[in-house]
């Protein structure tokens, strides 16, 4: 399996109202925890006035990597809730976050269990789910005379290149889909090449 389900693209400012308290719900794609921290710190500075920025994220293929945050409000009433509906939506790398500001009227646990569900489900509702093939990035070291020979293996496999230093001895970092990471080493193992994946 090297294929998962995510959002095509970021969703924003998606507003759910409850008695007098305003929902807002974001869901940015995401590729790494530096991503979700990066969305995270972007949507506080936005919205330096809002009582609660609660959001949960999953990612890896299986969603292996994932956490519910309810930043304040009571426990399991709003991290649980969006990240349930990640599950039920079946995607990974992604974050959703639930943007609330306090309108004076206390909802009690189920009534914000029901809010938060409902505004992270209707955001999700507004993205399109793409599936996405997972990538893997590798870094190779070579001799200038080999770089045909290394742009041409790396053509056949569809790698994108992601940076190229031309040298005595070159380096190339690139990505490429992980269901053909197999072939890409025994090939390049034939060409007693240096290289790393990551």
């Amino acid at each position: 399996m090297f294929e998962f389900q995510t959002i095509e693209k970021p969703i924003e400012d998606i507003l759910l109202k409850e008695k007098g308290s305003k929902f807002i719900g974001f869901a940015y794609p995401v590729n790494s925890e530096s991503d979700i921290k990066e969305s995270l710190n972007q949507l506080k500075s936005i919205h330096p006035k809002a009582t609660h920025h609660c959001y949960a994220f999953r990612l890896g293929i299986n969603g292996e990597n994932y956490r519910a945050n309810d930043d304040g409000e009571p426990s399991g009433s709003a991290g649980l809730p969006i990240y349930n509906q990640l599950l039920a939506h079946q995607i990974t790398n992604i974050l959703v976050v639930v943007i609330r500001y306090y309108g004076g009227t206390k909802l009690g646990v189920g009534g914000l269990v029901k809010a938060y569900k409902e505004s992270a489900k209707y955001t999700l509702e507004q993205a399109n789910i793409v599936t996405k093939e997972l990538e893997s990035k590798i870094e190779l070291k070579f001799k200038f005379s080999q770089q045909n020979l290394i742009f041409t293996l790396l053509n056949k496999y569809d790698a994108k290149i992601i940076s190229f230093e031309a040298e005595d001895i070159c380096t190339i970092k690139a990505s490429f889909k992980t269901s053909k990471k197999e072939n890409i080493s025994d090939e390049l193992s034939e060409m007693l090449l240096e290289f790393n994946f990551s």
